[in-house]
């Protein structure tokens, strides 16, 4: 595989300087069409035919079977493997390096937007992919292929588009693997946690809105809607939703406290889970459905107090609490304040068993003789809550092995990322034993 691991580094500096940048509007997006015609002149080169489907001008996605020994035959299904091209907007002022430079520094990093989020596993499966054909090796069951867009902004033009619109390119599809697991987390010299994910929290984008009595700057006012939407924000924004211990979470702290010699109190969780370190991000909003407002709007004047002010407001429910969102918000923040689902998709979750979990371990402990696959639910969401809906059973697998002082979970959305080129080899060879044998 070494041409392959030369490769996967070259693939994922190539589409980190493609700026893939996802606004959440076409008019102010930027090169996925261009990263998708990348992706599918790397896949006919090695004699696939990629479909290039465009759901918006320029929002593009590219989907390719690749066809396996039993094609039609395998109890499984074909396997979806799947990625998305955008990326998250980045500021180059606040960057060490450029954040579409596609930079490698002497400490073996590759540098840019996407290099965690996504791609890195991207470039992964078209190394692989690209390897397995030029040996003339055939998986044993059908891979389709999937690379994505606006998965950053819900993937209302990307997978789901595709989803309602060429379901038939995912046709036989049973199971998927795509962000964000597979990634290590070090307990000791000898052990690794390899976090597959099994579940991901709902996703809903809500917008709430304040009306008042518009009027003069100058004068008294006690109908102001600006005033009525900050103190409901700030209600939000400082809201505890109850712990939640799903099966998933519940099984993943009984394998990190094993590993760690923690105990978990399952009624109040949170002051083991400080202790681990660059995990504690993530695992902490696993436990518990959130909300965090993150934009506001309102007024056209200084001198002028507005009708209407509104905040958008980023939530994330657990397994079982997605229908209850509503009134939990309307608690909160009051009966006076309309509350609007800009987007509603709900949770995940999978059992952590079954041949391609048993794979999937395998391949990393070939790898990684100090590897042990353990499951997790991913605070955010992925494109697998679209594929979810044809009845897919979908895993977070992109695997690699981190340096143990890596702060990971920080990378995804935040400045400097960077994934460590190793990792990306390492990645490619699990990558490579997963396809040949699941």
């Amino acid at each position: 595989m070494s041409a392959a691991e030369d490769e996967v580094v070259e693939i994922c500096r190539d589409l980190i300087r493609l700026d893939t940048t996802n606004t959440g509007e076409t008019d102010t997006g930027a090169g996925e069409r261009a990263a998708a015609e990348y992706v599918a002149g790397q896949l006919s080169e090695v004699g696939l035919e990629p479909v290039v489907v465009e759901s918006e001008p320029g929002r593009t996605s590219v989907v390719a079977r690749f066809p396996g020994a039993e094609a039609g035959t395998a109890a499984r299904g074909a396997l979806l493997v799947h990625g998305h091209l955008d990326v998250v907007p980045a500021d180059p002022s606040e960057w060490t390096v450029h954040p579409f430079s596609g930079e490698i520094t002497d400490d073996g990093y590759l540098w840019g937007r996407g290099a965690v989020d996504m791609k890195d596993f991207d470039a992964m499966t078209l190394a692989v992919v690209r390897a397995m054909r030029r040996q003339g090796r055939t998986p044993p069951r059908d891979l389709v292929l999937a690379f994505l867009a606006d998965e950053e902004a819900g993937g209302r033009l990307g997978a789901h588009w595709l989803v309602d619109n060429h379901a038939d390119l995912f046709e036989g599809c049973t199971e998927a693997i795509g962000e964000v697991g597979g990634f290590s987390y070090t307990v000791a010299p000898d052990l690794r946690l390899y976090l597959i994910e099994t579940a991901e929290k709902g996703l809903a984008w809500v917008r709430l809105h304040a009306r008042g009595r518009p009027g003069h700057g100058s004068m008294i006012h006690d109908d102001n809607a600006v005033t009525a939407l900050a103190e409901a924000v700030a209600r939000l924004g400082r809201h505890r939703f109850p712990v939640v211990m799903t099966g998933t979470v519940r099984a993943f702290l009984a394998e990190v406290g094993a590993a760690l010699g923690l105990e978990f109190d399952p009624e109040a969780p949170e002051e083991a889970i400080a202790k681990l370190g660059t995990l504690a991000p993530i695992v902490g909003s696993t436990i518990r459905t959130t909300a965090n407002p993150t934009r506001l709007a309102a007024g056209y004047k200084e001198n002028v107090i507005p009708s209407r002010a509104s905040a958008t407001v980023d939530c994330r429910t657990v397994p079982g609490h997605h229908e209850a969102l509503l009134a939990q918000l309307t608690e909160v923040v009051g009966p006076d304040i309309e509350v609007e689902f800009v987007q509603h998709q709900p949770p995940l979750q999978t059992t952590f068993d079954g041949p391609l979990v048993e794979a999937m371990a395998a391949a990393l402990r070939a790898e990684d003789p100090g590897a042990r696959a353990v499951p997790y639910m991913l605070s955010g969401g992925t494109d697998a809550k679209a594929f979810s809906r044809l009845g897919v059973r979908c895993f977070g697998f992109s695997p690699l092995r981190l340096p143990p002082d890596l702060n990971f979970s920080a990378l995804f959305h935040g400045i400097d990322e960077r994934v460590p080129t190793d990792g990306l080899r390492f990645g490619v060879r699990v990558l490579d034993r997963l396809l040949e044998t699941c």
